[in-house]
């Protein structure tokens, strides 16, 4: 498929696959890729790094607005990496520690604001470039991108997104990685805190195509919305079926 300015928003819960998937459809479909998980993830090593309490929304937000406009990302879906200015963090934000403190620094309406700013930013200048953007989150086809192309949730049943993320991390070689059983203890209670927050909660888009990733590998979810930006491409316009 040649590149068309086609806006794609995934969104789901945690381990839901959304990563993986959208970095396989941009890859596939020649888009930009923009993981805004990695952004709050970034904004929140910062937190972390500057010792600033996470009950501290003041000093979140104060750290997100001096961050958000320093940060600086690949959207080549091949080589995914995230700056601090010239601070490589791509590894770091993938840490336990990361993971632990992200949704309630995520959770401040400063950190959300300043960052979905930078999001609009991309996707604006992607379209105005004629390439197509993937973006993937928790609010993206809601708040970040309402008017998006083709919006998808994608989803698995909580068992199968703890033994995933599991996986991924002893892969990646992450130590204090949790066992299945903890690891869905954790993705509850990130679930919990990303639907219930009063700035921008986790939720399905009215008009966004549900794909359930539970009995299907990675390949297949790719294929399912895949079929998905064509079936939108072929509708808006029809002459450019050749090129699919």
């Amino acid at each position: 498929m040649g590149a068309l300015p086609v806006v794609l928003a995934i969104d789901g819960p945690a381990s839901s696959g959304k990563s993986s998937v959208a970095k396989g459809v941009a890859g596939r479909c020649g888009f930009d890729y923009v993981d805004t998980g990695a952004m709050y993830r970034a904004v929140t090593w910062a937190v972390l790094e500057a010792g600033i309490d996470l009950a501290d929304a003041d000093g979140i937000a104060a750290c997100a607005q001096r961050v958000a406009p320093q940060l600086v990302w690949s959207s080549d879906p091949t080589a995914p990496a995230i700056y601090i200015g010239a601070l490589d963090l791509t590894k770091e934000i993938r840490e336990p520690q990361v993971t632990a403190a992200v949704s309630a620094v995520s959770a401040v309406p400063a950190t959300r604001a300043a960052l979905v700013a930078r999001q609009r930013e991309a996707v604006a200048q992607a379209v105005s470039e004629g390439r197509g953007v993937i973006m993937e989150g928790r609010d993206i086809g809601t708040v970040v991108l309402p008017t998006a192309d083709v919006k998808v949730w994608l989803y698995a049943e909580p068992a199968v997104r703890a033994a995933r993320r599991v996986a991924e991390d002893q892969q990646a070689g992450r130590v204090s990685a949790l066992s299945v059983e903890d690891m869905a203890v954790d993705l509850a209670r990130r679930d919990a805190a990303d639907g219930s927050r009063a700035d921008s909660p986790t939720r399905q888009a009215d008009d966004a195509v549900a794909v359930d990733a539970t009995d299907l590998n990675l390949d297949q979810v790719i294929d399912s919305v895949v079929a998905l930006v064509d079936a939108h491409v072929t509708t808006t316009n029809p002459l450019s079926k050749e090129q699919l």
